[in-house]
């Protein structure tokens, strides 16, 4: 087991945060019935020392997530867990969406059709965000 000291504290309070007692926070403990030392881990080092860092806004960082979720093609429970996080650090569906559908000839058409898919209900209310006119990269 590893000590639980400050960055442990900091990825408890970022779970909370993020996820609440969905889909993330229940994943975790779900683990940690099985290995208390992965679950304390991944709150340590993934969230309180990686998630936390400076440099990109959680927002930013969740989108990475769902993207390397959605390219795996196996992650879905994840991609949910990181998709809800990404509402809850301010990205929009609509940053959500374009996130997967940036992936098509990368991930391929597949990985894209399962993420959406995976996420038919967090993308369900209507996109109210106005679509990107100008080219703005």
């Amino acid at each position: 087991m590893i000590r639980q000291d400050a960055q442990y504290q900091k990825g408890l309070e970022l779970i909370e945060f993020l996820h609440g007692g969905h889909t993330g926070g229940e994943r975790v403990a779900a683990v940690a019935e099985i290995s208390p030392d992965f679950a304390d881990m991944s709150i340590a080092w993934a969230t309180g020392h990686i998630l936390s860092r400076p440099g990109l806004d959680l927002a930013t960082r969740e989108l990475i997530l769902v993207a390397s979720c959605a390219t795996q093609g196996f992650a879905q429970v994840q991609l949910l867990a990181h998709a809800e996080a990404a509402l809850r650090a301010g990205a929009t569906r609509r940053q959500i969406l374009e996130t997967i559908l940036q992936l098509t000839f990368y991930a391929g058409g597949p990985a894209v059709s399962n993420a959406l898919l995976t996420l038919k209900d967090v993308l369900a209310e209507p996109l109210i965000e106005p679509a990107c006119e100008n080219f703005s990269a």
